[in-house]
């Protein structure tokens, strides 16, 4: 498995806490956003379902902007070599 050298910015990781804590926010929001913590300081990689995740919710009209965010956020962690 190749090293992620891409981290979560403190910005999106601000954000990430904010979601987590927001009792209204979306599942999904909420995943992405765990997702986001996880690779926060570390050289973790978005797995392939959040890959699929934050792939729906760039593509969807429904969700906000924040959580378009967060899932470009992930997305950009992703492994390029997966398919």
């Amino acid at each position: 498995m190749r090293i992620n050298t891409k981290q979560t910015s403190p910005k999106i990781t601000t954000l990430a806490i904010k979601t987590m804590n927001n009792k209204s926010a979306s599942k999904i929001a909420k995943s992405l956003s765990g997702s986001a913590l996880s690779q926060t300081n570390t050289s973790k990689q978005t797995s392939a379902k959040m890959e699929t995740i934050a792939s729906k919710v760039l593509n969807s009209e429904k969700y906000s902007k924040e959580t378009k965010s967060l899932a470009g956020t992930v997305l950009s962690q992703a492994n390029k070599k997966r398919k």
